[in-house]
C-alpha cells in the first residue's frame, strides 16, 4: 500500500498541476498561493458564486497553542431586569442584559465592550444553560458586559418564528444599534453563540456594522440544505423535527405569562399559532410532501445560508466545529470563505454537536477550553489588546485514529494530494481501473440501513450518541447491507484530510434510488470505525462542475443544484451519481484498512420526500465496476509526516 500511494500521487500531482496552468492560461489570468506555488485546491463555489483558484495561506505554519488566562478583572456579576427592543414594525424583542459587578453585586457603571447574543432559545432559559443562550460569568468578570436577545417569535419576544427568516435577518442590526446606545455599551461589540447562537453571529458580523468588532460562532450552519436540512436531497427525520419541537417548547415556555399577562400571553398565543399554523409543522409537512418550494433548493434556503455571504465578513471570526458536528460539511468552508478577507482562525474537535458546545475534553494537546479561546479571541479584536490570539495556529483539527490534535497553516490542507481508488468487483479498493467485463454487486433498497450507527449519534446532536451502544463504536453491523469495499491492509500510515468525492455507477430496479456512501477505518480485528459519509437522490445527481471543488484537476467534492429542472430520471442503464462525503481528518494506521460502504439508505440522515421514497422502496440497487462503468472514489491524502 505504501508504495501504491507513493506511485499514485506524484503523476497525479505533476499531470494536474500541467493541466492547472492550461486552464489558468487559458482564462487569461493565474492565482499564485501566498506560499508562491500554484494553488492544487479550487474553493467550493456556492449559489452565486463558481469555484475559484484557492490561495492557501502559508503564514503562521508553526504556531502552536498556549493557554490565555489573565486574572479577573470584576468579582461578580449582575443582571438586570427584563428589557424590550422595539424593532422597526413595532414587533418587541426580549433582551437579558448582564454586566460586571464588584463584590457586594454592584453593576459597573462604567461603559464597557459587549458581547452580543442571539437566540431561538429563550433567554430565560440560556440564564440557567449559557450554551442556548446566557452569559458566561468568566466573560463578564473579565470585562465584558452581555446581551441575550430572544430573536422574534422566541423566547420571551413577541413576533413570528420563521428560523432565519429576511424579518429575523434585519432585526440583527437593529439589535446591534440599540446597543450601541445603552449606557453600558463603549462602542464596541462581539457577537458570539452556540448552533442557533453562532449562526446568528456569523449573519451579523455579514453585515458589515462597524459596531460589530469580532466574532466567535461555535457550529454554526453555513448551507441549510446541504448541510442537514436536505442534504443529498433526502429529508433529515431525526434532528430537525427535534429541532422545530425545542424551538416550539421553549417559545410556550414564557414567564411573563405569569409575571406580566398583558405582553406574555398575547406573545405565548402568537407563538403557539405559528408553531402549528404558519411556520414549524407546515414546514415538516411541506419537505416530507415534496412540496418544490421546500423539498428543492431555491430563495427559501438561500436565505436560510450563511455561506452565501461569509465572504462580505470583515472582522476577525473564529470557527469551532466537530468531526460528528450537525454542521461538519460547512464549518471549514466558512472559515475559507473569510479567510482572505479578514483574520480568522478553525477549531475542529471530535465532537457531536452537543459535545462541541460545550469543548468537550478541552484542554488538551495544548488547545485551552473555548472561554479562554473566546476571551483572548475578543481581547485582541475588540478591546484592541495584545492578547496573542494573531499567534495562535490558523487551524487546528483533531485527527481520528492518531488521537490527538494537530496544526495546520491553512483548510483545506496545503500539503494534500488527490487520490483516486477503484471499487473493484472483488470489493476491493484498488489503485488499478477495473478490467471490461468486470462484475457488478447489488444491494436491496430498504429505507433502514444506519438505524443504529454514528449517524444515529450525530444526527440527534450527539444526544443518543451518550447511550454505550456497541454500534455507535463499529459500523459493521450498520453496513450489514451495504456493498464493503476494503484497501489491503496499509503498510505505512495513511492521512486524509479533507472532503471525499465518491463516483458511483449505478442502476436499478426502482425508478429512483438512494445512495449512501460511508469511509471507515477498519481496524485488525475488523472493527470499523465510520470517519465520514454522504448521501445522494439518484434523481438529483446532476452537478454543477463550475461551482464544484477540485484538487489536482480532480473533482473531490460536487456542487449539486438540487432543482426541479435538475431533476434526471434513473432506469435500467447505469448512470454515474457523485456522492459528495463530508470533510474530515483521520489516520488510517500501518495494519489498518479503509473501507468504503455503499448501500440505499443511512435513515438516521436523511428520507427522502415521500414521492420519492414510494419510488425507490423495495427496488435492487446495481452498482457497477467494469471498464466502462468505473465507480471510484477520491480522496485528499496528506503526508502521514505531517502529523509530527
Amino acid at each position: 500500500m505504501e508504495a501504491f500511494i507513493a506511485r499514485r500521487t506524484r503523476p497525479i500531482a505533476r499531470i494536474a498541476a500541467v493541466a492547472t496552468l492550461v486552464v489558468l492560461a487559458a482564462c487569461g489570468s493565474s492565482s499564485p498561493s501566498s506560499g508562491g506555488g500554484q494553488a492544487r485546491w479550487s474553493t467550493l463555489g456556492t449559489r452565486a458564486e463558481t469555484a475559484q483558484s484557492a490561495s492557501p495561506i502559508s503564514r503562521n505554519g508553526e504556531a502552536q497553542w498556549t493557554d490565555y488566562d489573565p486574572a479577573p478583572l470584576y468579582a461578580g456579576v449582575a443582571k438586570q431586569a427584563l428589557q424590550y427592543i422595539t424593532m422597526r414594525d413595532g414587533v418587541k424583542l426580549a433582551a437579558y442584559v448582564t454586566l460586571p459587578a464588584d463584590a457586594d453585586g454592584n453593576a459597573v457603571t462604567t461603559p464597557l465592550p459587549v458581547v452580543l447574543v442571539q437566540t431561538s432559545y429563550n433567554g430565560a432559559a440560556g440564564q440557567a444553560v449559557t450554551a442556548i443562550g446566557g452569559a458566561d460569568p468568566y466573560i463578564v468578570q473579565h470585562g465584558y458586559a452581555t446581551v441575550v436577545v430572544d430573536v422574534r417569535g422566541t423566547g420571551q419576544s413577541q413576533g413570528e418564528w420563521e428560523a432565519f427568516g429576511e424579518d429575523e435577518q434585519a432585526d440583527y442590526a437593529e439589535v446591534v444599534d440599540w446597543v450601541t446606545q445603552q449606557p453600558f455599551c463603549d462602542g464596541r461589540i462581539g457577537v458570539y453563540g452556540v448552533s442557533y447562537l453562532g449562526i446568528t453571529a456569523i449573519i451579523t458580523a455579514a453585515q458589515g456594522h462597524p459596531a460589530v468588532k469580532a466574532a466567535f460562532p461555535i457550529v454554526p450552519i453555513g448551507d441549510g440544505y446541504r448541510d442537514i436540512v436536505f442534504t443529498g436531497g433526502q429529508v433529515n427525520p431525526t434532528f430537525i423535527p427535534l429541532w422545530l419541537g425545542l424551538v416550539s417548547v421553549l417559545g410556550l415556555t414564557n414567564p411573563t405569562v405569569i409575571t406580566d399577562p398583558a405582553t406574555g400571553l398575547p406573545a405565548t398565543l402568537e407563538h403557539l399559532l405559528s408553531a402549528v399554523a404558519n411556520f414549524q409543522v407546515p414546514t415538516i409537512l411541506r419537505a416530507l410532501a415534496g412540496d418544490p418550494d421546500t423539498a428543492y433548493d431555491g430563495d427559501f434556503w438561500k436565505v436560510r445560508s450563511p455561506l452565501e455571504n461569509d465572504g462580505r465578513i470583515k472582522v476577525p471570526t473564529f470557527i469551532v466545529g466537530g468531526l460528528h458536528d450537525l454542521f461538519q460539511r460547512s464549518e471549514p468552508i466558512s472559515y475559507e470563505r473569510i479567510k482572505n478577507n479578514a483574520p480568522a482562525k478553525l477549531l475542529i474537535g471530535p465532537w457531536t454537536h452537543v459535545e462541541a458546545a460545550f469543548g468537550q475534553g478541552l484542554p488538551v494537546d495544548g488547545v485551552p477550553p473555548l472561554n479562554h479561546i473566546e476571551l483572548q479571541w475578543f481581547d485582541q479584536y475588540v478591546k484592541g489588546m495584545k492578547a496573542g490570539a494573531v499567534r495562535q495556529p490558523n487551524v487546528t483539527q483533531y485527527v481520528t485514529g492518531y488521537g490527538h490534535y494537530a496544526t495546520a497553516s491553512d483548510w483545506p490542507h496545503p500539503d494534500a494530494r488527490a487520490q483516486r481508488l477503484y471499487l473493484r468487483a472483488d470489493k476491493s479498493l484498488s489503485e488499478d481501473a477495473p478490467a471490461a467485463g468486470e462484475k457488478a454487486n447489488t444491494a436491496l433498497q430498504l429505507p433502514i440501513e444506519g438505524l443504529c450507527s454514528i449517524s444515529t449519534s450525530q444526527w440527534t446532536a450527539g444526544l443518543l450518541g451518550y447511550v454505550p451502544l456497541p454500534c455507535f463504536e463499529n459500523s459493521n453491523s450498520a453496513e450489514s447491507l451495504s456493498v464493503k469495499y476494503e484497501t489491503p491492509v496499509m503498510e505505512a500510515d495513511y492521512y486524509i484530510n479533507g472532503p471525499i468525492e465518491a463516483d458511483v455507477w449505478i442502476s436499478s430496479t426502482a425508478s429512483d434510488a438512494g445512495l449512501s456512501v460511508r469511509v471507515d477505518d477498519v481496524d485488525e480485528n475488523g472493527v470499523a470505525r465510520s470517519l465520514s459519509n454522504g448521501i445522494q437522490t439518484a434523481s438529483l445527481r446532476a452537478v454543477d462542475a463550475s461551482r464544484s471543488r477540485t484538487l489536482d484537476g480532480q473533482m473531490i467534492q460536487p456542487w449539486h443544484p438540487y432543482t426541479q429542472d435538475s431533476v434526471q430520471t434513473l432506469g435500467d442503464e447505469p448512470v454515474l451519481v457523485p456522492v459528495e462525503i463530508f470533510a474530515t481528518s483521520a489516520l488510517i494506521a500501518k495494519g489498518h484498512r479503509l473501507r468504503l460502504a455503499v448501500g440505499a439508505s443511512d435513515l438516521p440522515q436523511g428520507v427522502p420526500p415521500i414521492p420519492t421514497l414510494l419510488q425507490s422502496l423495495i427496488g435492487v440497487l446495481t452498482i457497477h465496476s467494469d471498464a466502462a462503468h468505473p465507480s471510484s472514489v477520491v480522496l485528499p491524502v496528506v503526508p502521514a509526516s505531517t502529523l509530527n
